[in-house]
């Protein structure tokens, strides 16, 4: 199944964060929280101002984002749990640096 957002909503696959604290301790399921990153999946077409113009959203499909912990409504699309959220809910895009993206 197809699914696109309309206006300047989003569409994330949040994704999994490490299990293990630095220090090697294994985190068990019942003390893990949601993740706060995800993936964008789906863009809207974008928002209107006030004189009718549309405005495109900044992040594109495939942006790695930082959101806030209770952002977004949880929905289930072809059997995955995936977020929509407005745009204005994320806090910023991660990007990789060069030095990390070489090691990749």
């Amino acid at each position: 199944m197809m699914f696109r957002p309309l206006h300047d909503r989003v569409l994330v696959r949040r994704i999994e964060v490490d299990e293990k604290t630095s220090g090697g301790i294994i985190i068990p399921d019942s003390a893990k929280e949601k993740p706060m990153q995800g993936e964008v999946v789906a863009v809207g077409t974008g928002a209107r101002n006030d004189k009718g113009d549309l405005i495109e959203l900044t992040v594109k499909e495939g942006d790695h984002i930082l959101f806030g912990k209770w952002s977004g409504n949880e929905v289930k699309i072809d059997g995955e749990e995936l977020l929509i959220m407005k745009e204005s809910d994320i806090l910023g895009i991660l990007e990789k640096t060069e030095a990390k993206a070489k090691a990749a």
